[in-house]
């Protein structure tokens, strides 16, 4: 199987990049056919879940998200891990960022657990998945997000257990934050076997 593309052309530029593909692919069987896809482009990104596992609690931050109010979230509010774009950085520092300006807590033991595509049959974006243990002592200041970017975060510290219970009755449904929660639960027998 091999693709090969023939033509690309720029439909926005407006906040990232919408552009439209057309390209060969040769299927299994030999035969090449030609499709005409569109691809969003807005970089790659990280995402980091913060743990405490003495006190078996996670921090999370819950801000207003566009595409889910226009697609029936009520409010357009959804709590998530900490995440953001990697903006020329490599995605150890950009998390490190992320989280001291999302959540005010200043990490330095950091841990890559996968990489993985999002949404791979529209957008280009390539998500580093990190996990990390936090303490009251690395509090730096409240969090809340960079006001010159308008941001407005608010940072939640949750019962790990509570966390789960929100996935299931639907007040998390952030893909990526399901997927480090239920990677820390896998991983961590101190979460796995909390009652």
């Amino acid at each position: 199987m091999s693709a090969k593309i023939s033509d690309v052309q720029l439909l926005s530029d407006n906040w990232y990049k919408l552009r439209k593909y057309k390209y060969e692919y040769t299927q299994p069987n030999g035969e090449t056919v030609v499709h005409t896809r569109e691809a969003y482009d807005r970089g790659n990104g990280a995402v980091i879940l913060l743990y405490n596992k003495k006190q078996k609690t996670v921090i999370l931050t819950r801000q207003f998200r566009l595409p889910t109010f226009v697609n029936g979230n009520p409010d357009g509010m959804l709590i998530e891990a900490c995440a953001g774009l990697l903006d020329q950085d490599n995605p150890e520092d950009c998390i490190r960022r992320e989280t001291e300006e999302e959540t005010g807590y200043r990490i330095s033991n950091i841990q890559k657990v996968f990489e993985a595509y999002m949404s791979p049959g529209s957008v280009t974006e390539i998500l580093y998945f990190f996990i990390a243990e936090y303490t009251p002592e690395m509090e730096v200041h409240a969090g809340g997000g960079v006001a010159e970017e308008q941001e407005t975060v608010q940072r939640l510290e949750l019962d790990y257990r509570e966390a789960l219970r929100m996935i299931e009755d639907g007040r998390i449904k952030d893909g990526k934050t399901i997927m480090l929660l239920q990677y820390l639960q896998l991983r961590e027998k101190i979460f796995l076997y909390c009652k």
